[in-house]
């Protein structure tokens, strides 16, 4: 195989990896996201126009009558060709695009709003459920639930460096800075779900920062929440006496136990995750027990470091427990 049909395949396979209806703003599922499609098709379609007008600008410089050649030199072409036309017609664009997105940047929004703080750290994400002023927030990680039809504004902060909050068929990027507190007000339309991800290099692993927002039927969502506001299920047993003993509570919390760090992921209700990892690896049984002994290999450059000191029998059970706690 030739360096050139290599190098072709591998474009066409980076295309087709976008392809994919969860991570696209070509299949919005939230009314600023169909916004900023419909001004995505707009660009696609006036990127063409500019395409189409340069290629005949340039086979008539080659192929055409010596007067057209003359003309296509001249001073004229170059004011209209070269400051005009894209004055003009990227000012209108602007103007468009800023009145295409009017609503959404204006929008109050419904009475009835999911508020859901998200902080992005190196490299996972740290999410807090919250509602009415009396209500106890509820802590979660790495995955975002939300209910359909209903309005749910993100509080978007930083722990560390700078990262940005991208839920492509949701709404649009939003940078998350050090000592600022940004929001974005997102109102999804079906249920599904919708690939995010860090659209901010932030070093490390940045690269397999991504996660999940599962959009859910509103009474769904309000039993979901309800669980996870609960305190753990299993708080004994063989497992939940080996976390306490390595110290694992140190860093991750797991409510109604010992175990009350803030430092890693909370892990109440992991066992209800499609993930483990932040979308690296799907939550079993055997992947839990992967990432708690070899977790650098699967995701280098996160915070934990591997834990090679449990027997076979000690990691399952460990495993287990996690794995238990829905």
């Amino acid at each position: 195989m030739t360096p050139r049909c290599i190098g072709l395949g591998l474009t066409v396979l980076a295309l087709l990896c976008g392809c994919r209806d969860n991570h696209s703003v070509l299949t919005p599922a939230a009314p600023g996201a169909a916004q900023i499609a419909q001004l995505s098709w707009l660009l696609f379609a006036f990127a063409t126009a500019v395409l189409i007008i340069v290629l005949g600008a340039l086979w008539l410089a080659i192929q055409g009558s010596q007067a057209m050649r003359a003309l296509l030199a001249g001073s004229g072409a170059v004011v209209v060709g070269g400051i005009v036309f894209p004055t003009v017609t990227l000012s209108a664009l602007l103007g468009y695009g800023l009145w295409l997105t009017r609503a959404h940047v204006s929008a109050t929004g419904q009475d009835h709003v999911q508020r859901i703080e998200v902080i992005g750290e190196q490299w996972w994400w740290r999410v807090i459920y919250t509602g009415a002023a009396n209500e106890v927030p509820t802590p979660a990680a790495n995955e975002i639930r939300v209910p359909v039809g209903r309005q749910v504004e993100f509080t978007l902060r930083s722990a560390d460096v700078i990262h940005s909050f991208w839920v492509p068929s949701l709404g649009g990027k939003v940078d998350m800075i050090p000592g600022r507190t940004t929001h974005l007000r997102v109102v999804p339309e079906r249920a599904g779900v919708f690939r995010g991800a860090c659209a901010e290099y932030c070093g490390g692993p940045h690269a397999l920062m991504a996660f999940e927002v599962v959009a859910m039927p509103p009474a769904d969502f309000e039993t979901w929440l309800a669980s996870q506001a609960a305190p753990a299920a299993d708080g004994a047993g063989r497992g939940h006496e080996l976390f306490v003993a390595a110290g694992c509570g140190g860093c991750h919390a797991i409510r109604g136990t010992l175990a009350a760090g803030t430092i890693g992921p909370d892990l109440t209700h992991i066992g209800s995750r499609r993930s483990v990892g932040l979308d690296t690896l799907p939550l079993t049984k055997a992947n839990l027990a992967r990432f708690i002994t070899d977790g650098q290999h699967i995701k280098p450059g996160n915070l934990m470091p591997p834990f090679r000191i449990f027997t076979e029998n000690e990691l399952d059970a460990i495993a287990a427990y996690l794995a238990g706690l829905r």
